[in-house]
C-alpha cells in the first residue's frame, strides 16, 4: 500500500471505513434531531438543505464502507468529500458550538493518516477559514458570538491535534516495537543459521533444562526425526562416564556449571545397545542485570555435543601402536647393541680374535639389522598407505608385472631349494590402481610364501573371468592353523608355532597387506590348512 503520515495499510483502511460507516447514521440522526427541534442550533438553514446534506452523508458513507480505497486519487476524492460534507453540516445545520462539530477532529486524523502533516495543516487552515467566514457573515455586528464561534473552532482544533498527537505517539511506539521485533527476529535467524550450519549437535535450553532450540545435527546424533522442542535434555541421552561406567544426568551437569566446561569422558548408549563416545561442551547463559537483581539472572544453557568415537578409537589405536612398536624395536636394538659391545671387547683382546665367535656375532647383528630394516620398510609402507601418499593410480599390464615378480624372486626361491612357478591366464588385460600398493601387496605374499615353505613349490597364479582378475599366491609350506587365521592380519601378531618363531618376522607384513588391500578396494581371501600350505587371493577389476 501507499504510505501516508503514519503507517497506512489495509487494516488501517478497514478501520477508518468502519468508523465512517458507523458514524454516518449518527451524523444523519443528529441532523434530523436539529431539524425536528430536539437539538438547538443557530446555524440551521431549512429542512431541504438538511435532508439534502443528510442524503449526501448516506450515499458517501455507503460507498466508502463498501468500496476499499484503490489509489491516492480515490483517497483524495473521499477525503475532500468528507471534508466538504462536514463543513457544510457545521455551517448550514449544527454550527461550530454543537457536539457534532467535534467530529471534525476525525477529519484531521484522516488527513494525517492518508497524506501526512501537509494535509493536516491544510485541513486545519480550511476549518479555521470556514469558521472565520461563517462568523463574519452570521454575526457581523455581534463580536461576542464571533468570539464564541472561534472558541468552538479552537476547541475542535485542540481536540484534533491532541488526537493526532496521541495516535502518532502510539504509531511511533508501534514502529519502535516492530523494529525491535524485526531486529530480534534477524538476530534469531542469524543464530539459527549459524547453529544449523554446525556439524556438531547444538542445543539451547531454558533454566529448567527444556530444549528451546536445536539443529539438524541433534536429530542425526540422536537418530530420530521427532521434534525435540520442549523435551527435557536429560531425557534425550543415556549418558555414562567412560572409565567408571557411572550414570550421568546431563541437566545436573548444566546446573553445576559456572563457566564453559568441556568433557570427553562420556558415552551415550542407544536403545539398541550401541554406544558412542561424546565430547560435551556446556555453559550457562546469563541474562542481563536489572535494578531488582544484584546478579545476572539464569537464562538457560547451551550444550554442544560431538561424536568422537572414531577419534578416540584412533587415539587408543595410535597409543597402542606406539607402545607395541617401541617394544618390538627394543629387542633387536638391545641384541645389536650387546653383540657389537662383545665384538668391541673381543677386538681389544691381546691374544687375538676367535674367528668363529666373531662370525656368529656379526651374523646375529646382521640378522637383527635386517629385521629392523624390514620393520622400518613395513612401517614406511603403512604410513604412506594411511596418509594416501601413493593413492595416484595408473594403468598396469598384469602379465608384464607378474612376469617381473617371477624373475625377481626366482633366485630367492632357488636358494631355499623351492620351485617358483607362474600360471597366467590369457588376455589378463590392464588394471588401473596404485602401482606401489599393488606391488607391495604381491611382494608381501610372495616373500611370506617363500619364507614359510621349507620344501615344495610356490605358485603365482592370475586368472581372468569377464572383467575381474583373481590373483593367488599358493605355497606348500607349513600352513596356518584355524585359530591363527583369524589373528594373522592383526598388527605385530605372530603365531606361537615354533616353526614360525624360528623364522624372523616383524608381525607387520599381513597387517600392512590388509591395509593395502583396502586401499586397492579389494579383500584378501585366505585358504590354509596346517602342514598343507596356504593360498592368499584377491581380485581387481580390469579396464574394459
Amino acid at each position: 500500500m501507499f504510505e501516508g503520515g503514519i503507517s497506512y495499510n489495509s487494516n488501517s483502511d478497514k478501520a477508518i471505513r468502519y468508523v465512517a460507516g458507523l458514524g454516518t447514521p449518527i451524523f444523519v440522526a443528529y441532523n434530523l434531531f436539529v431539524m425536528w427541534g430536539f437539538a438547538p442550533s443557530n446555524n440551521y438553514t431549512n429542512d431541504f438543505v438538511t435532508l439534502f446534506i443528510s442524503a449526501l452523508w448516506i450515499a458517501t458513507g455507503i460507498y466508502h464502507f463498501a468500496s476499499p480505497i484503490r489509489s491516492r486519487v480515490d483517497m483524495l476524492i473521499r477525503l475532500i468529500a468528507y471534508g466538504l460534507l462536514s463543513l457544510a453540516t457545521v455551517v448550514f445545520i449544527t454550527g461550530f458550538l454543537q457536539p457534532f462539530a467535534a467530529c471534525i477532529a476525525l477529519l484531521f486524523l484522516a488527513s494525517n493518516i492518508y497524506f501526512g502533516r501537509s494535509a493536516l495543516a491544510i485541513s486545519l487552515a480550511l476549518v479555521i477559514l470556514t469558521a472565520v467566514i461563517d462568523g463574519i457573515v452570521r454575526y457581523p455586528t455581534n463580536p461576542m458570538m464571533l468570539g464564541y464561534n472561534l472558541i468552538g473552532v479552537s476547541a475542535i482544533i485542540v481536540l484534533g491535534v491532541a488526537l493526532v498527537g496521541i495516535i502518532s505517539a502510539q504509531e511511533t511506539r508501534r514502529k519502535a516495537l516492530l523494529h525491535s521485533q524485526a531486529q530480534e527476529r534477524l538476530q534469531y535467524d542469524r543464530i539459527l543459521t549459524i547453529i544449523n550450519n554446525l556439524s556438531d549437535a547444538a542445543f539451547s535450553t531454558d533454566d529448567k533444562g527444556n530444549v528451546i532450540m536445536y539443529n539438524a545435527a541433534c536429530l542425526s546424533l540422536l537418530d530420530t526425526n521427532d521434534s525435540l522442542k520442549g523435551k527435557r535434555i536429560s531425557e534425550l541421552f543415556n549418558l555414562k562416564e567412560s572409565n567408571e561406567d557411572l550414570p550421568i544426568n546431563l541437566f545436573d551437569l548444566l546446573k553445576d556449571a559456572t563457566k564453559s566446561t568441556r568433557r570427553d569422558d562420556i558415552t551415550h548408549t542407544y536403545e539398541d545397545g550401541e554406544s558412542i563416545r561424546l565430547e560435551v561442551t556446556y555453559a550457562p547463559i546469563k541474562a542481563n542485570y536489572s535494578r531488582h537483581k544484584k546478579a545476572a539472572a539464569q537464562g538457560g544453557y547451551i550444550v554442544i555435543l560431538r561424536d568422537i568415537t572414531k577419534q578416540k578409537s584412533l587415539e587408543e589405536e595410535r597409543d597402542e601402536f606406539i607402545s607395541v612398536v617401541s617394544h618390538e624395536l627394543r629387542t633387536p636394538i638391545t641384541i645389536v647393541e650387546g653383540t657389537l659391545s662383545n665384538l668391541q671387547v673381543l677386538a681389544n683382546r691381546p691374544e687375538g680374535i676367535d674367528q668363529k665367535m666373531t662370525q656368529t656375532m656379526v651374523n646375529t647383528a646382521h640378522d637383527q639389522i635386517m629385521y629392523l630394516a624390514k620393520m622400518v620398510n613395513d612401517l614406511s609402507t603403512l604410513s604412506r598407505a594411511e596418509r594416501g601418499a601413493a593413492d595416484a593410480t595408473e594403468d598396469i599390464d598384469v602379465t608384464e608385472l607378474l612376469q617381473h615378480m617371477y624373475h625377481q624372486y626366482t633366485k630367492e626361491a632357488d636358494k631355499k631349494g623351492l620351485h617358483l612357478n607362474i600360471d597366467l591366464g590369457s588376455k589378463l588385460g590392464i588394471v588401473h590402481v596404485s602401482r606401489l600398493y599393488f606391488e607391495e601387496l604381491l611382494q608381501n605374499f610372495i616373500t611370506n610364501a617363500i619364507k614359510y615353505t621349507q620344501e615344495g613349490t610356490v605358485t603365482i597364479t592370475a586368472k581372468r573371468a569377464k572383467n575381474i582378475v583373481t590373483f593367488t599366491i599358493k605355497d606348500s609350506g607349513i600352513g596356518i592353523s584355524r585359530g591363527d587365521q583369524v589373528k594373522i592380519f592383526h598388527k605385530f601378531y605372530r603365531s606361537e608355532d615354533y616353526r614360525i618363531r624360528e623364522t624372523g618376522g616383524t608381525g607387520l607384513g599381513l597387517y600392512v597387506s590388509a591395509k593395502l588391500a583396502r586401499k586397492l578396494g579389494t579383500k584378501i581371501e585366505l585358504k590354509s590348512r596346517l602342514n598343507h600350505g596356504s593360498s592368499f587371493s584377491f581380485e581387481l577389476p580390469t579396464k574394459s
